[in-house]
């Protein structure tokens, strides 16, 4: 079938045609007019940064606000300009190396780790992200390191940087205060322990930096930290920004914080609804340092653990790992349904403010391997709330496991109420004393990690239980006293397995079951109990 052709009459094809031309001509003039918002945009933006560049070739006219000349306004500057500004390279107080530098001062997401081997431009970077805003009155900016020692290189940095990039910046010794024309401020401080972070209580700060975040053996005070975060000014966005080698007590957490949710470079979505990032650095992204080839030749000079960290830029090994016999294809194994008949024994290290850890193992009686094989990690639970816990962990066993607890989780500090202890035993858990011999119990961990005369270790764990193989796996040694681990660490699943096997845990056969019920007498034989 042939669609059929409507005839128009003149008239009506005059008239269709008359209003297609006047659209055409307002498509045209709306377009023009655009084009000269663009062009009059454009010059007076044009106008703006050549008025910054005027201040930046005579200080004295310098304003308050500083002379900030952001990537977007430098786009708008004609090409001569550019070019004069790139071929008087005194005017230039600082250009990042292209690569990982410039993708970490550029990272628009809020939360972002610069790490990876030694010598990769981390602490300039740290220096120079701040100022950003340094323009506007209310930005206030904090910068942390582990100690107050380990600060000065980077405030010695910053006395060559800042006044090049602020005329009338001031730096107050005392105070460890930079103050610019603007009137916004970079503070240094120090964070020696998780306690510090309450000095900034009730302080509010538009940026935070953390260099060196694996020198801190927790996650709270980053997160306390970024609770202070805040601004009314709605031309301030908020950040964070972190540096870090790969290792050190809190190389775990900051692995699972930055490296484990997502592959470097790739922006993603933390649990706090924050976005995050991870940039990794490497030696070679540094040209000034990795030119003459001498410091890559020293970074090659030290240890495996440490080569691979410094120089590979390797968050997989751990740095002066307490068990380095500890490997997961030996010692951990996949889940299986323990026999009734085996021998149960649980160790609690209890915590409120920090995790409460039980771990269960059972003894198999053919060669008497230890197997643990369910684990509890959590914080915020008291007394009752562990017996529940525990309670609905036990469901299936046939009777309460027997267990040793924490010796701290009997002592009355001060209270004449019923301690963690009591509370627990009067819920039906039968449990005793740990022997809390930190020296012997590791020495323990390390005989249990050693294969018997079948190539089968003495210990092994479900790997369902990923806190105690994370612990065991990355707790470090003590620096100062080498035949302990580190207590600074994360340490309470290592320490529930500790007490577990310094209970001399072992098969029990029927026969051993059935002389003790024989050997048993009851305290009262009037009543028989």
């Amino acid at each position: 079938m042939t669609k059929r052709q409507y005839n128009y009459s003149f008239e009506q094809k005059a008239k269709i045609a008359s209003r297609k031309a006047v659209k055409e001509k307002e498509k045209e003039i709306e377009k023009l007019r655009k084009q000269l918002e663009n062009k009059s945009y454009n010059l007076k933006k044009k106008k703006e940064v050549l008025s910054k560049v005027e201040q930046v070739e005579q200080p004295k006219k310098i304003d308050k606000d500083g002379t900030v000349i952001t990537e977007d306004e430098y786009n708008y500057l004609p090409q001569k300009v550019k070019q004069l500004l790139e071929d008087d390279k005194n005017k230039i107080v600082f250009k990042p190396n292209t690569g990982p530098q410039t993708e970490f001062l550029s990272a628009p997401e809020q939360d972002v780790l610069y790490g990876g081997s030694a010598g990769g431009g981390k602490s300039y970077a740290m220096l120079v992200d701040p100022l950003r805003y340094m323009h506007i009155k209310e930005h206030r900016a904090l910068l942390l390191r582990k100690s107050m020692p380990e600060l000065r290189e980077l405030i010695d940095k910053s006395r060559e940087l800042y006044p090049k990039a602020f005329a009338g910046a001031k730096f107050r010794e005392v105070e460890k205060i930079w103050r610019f024309p603007s009137g916004a401020s970079l503070e240094f401080g120090y964070l020696d322990r998780d306690a510090d972070v309450y000095r900034y209580q009730g302080q509010s700060y538009t940026w935070i930096g953390i260099d060196e975040l694996t020198q801190y053996p927790t996650e709270f005070p980053l997160q306390y930290l970024q609770s202070r975060l805040r601004t009314t000014n709605n031309d301030i966005k908020c950040y964070i920004r972190c540096t870090a080698n790969p290792g050190g007590v809190g190389g775990y957490w900051v692995k699972k914080r930055y490296l484990d949710p997502a592959p470097p470079n790739e922006s993603f979505i933390g649990p706090d609804k924050i976005t995050r990032r991870f940039i990794p650095a490497r030696l070679e992204d540094n040209p000034y340092l990795a030119a003459d080839g001498k410091y890559e030749q020293m970074l090659q000079s030290l240890p495996a653990v440490q080569r691979k960290q410094l120089l590979e830029g390797n968050w997989d090994v751990a740095e002066g790992a307490a068990f380095t016999e500890f490997d997961y294809d030996t010692h951990c194994i996949d889940p299986f349904e323990i026999p009734r008949t085996w021998e149960r024994v649980k160790g609690i290290d209890y915590g409120y403010a920090a995790e409460s850890a039980v771990v269960w193992g059972a003894i198999d009686p053919t060669d008497e391997t230890l197997i643990i094989y369910r684990e509890l990690y959590q914080k915020g639970l008291t007394g009752e709330d562990l017996a529940k816990k525990i309670y609905e962990f036990e469901k299936e066993e046939k009777l309460s496991v027997q267990g040793v607890l924490d010796w701290a989780a009997w002592a009355r500090t001060g209270t004449t109420g019923p301690t963690v202890g009591e509370v627990l035993s009067r819920a039906g858990h039968k449990l005793r004393r740990a022997d809390k011999n930190r020296i012997q119990g590791k020495i323990q961990i390390h005989e249990r990690l050693k294969l018997n005369d079948n190539g089968r270790p003495k210990l092994q764990i479900f790997k369902s239980c990923p806190n105690l193989i994370r612990e065991i796996q990355s707790i470090p040694l003590d620096p100062n006293k080498p035949e302990d681990v580190d207590t600074k660490a994360s340490d309470h699943a290592y320490d529930a397995l500790r007490y577990l096997i310094m209970s001399r845990p072992r098969s029990r056969s029927v026969w051993d079951e059935m002389t003790t019920i024989k050997r048993w007498t009851p305290v009262d034989p009037t009543f028989g109990y």
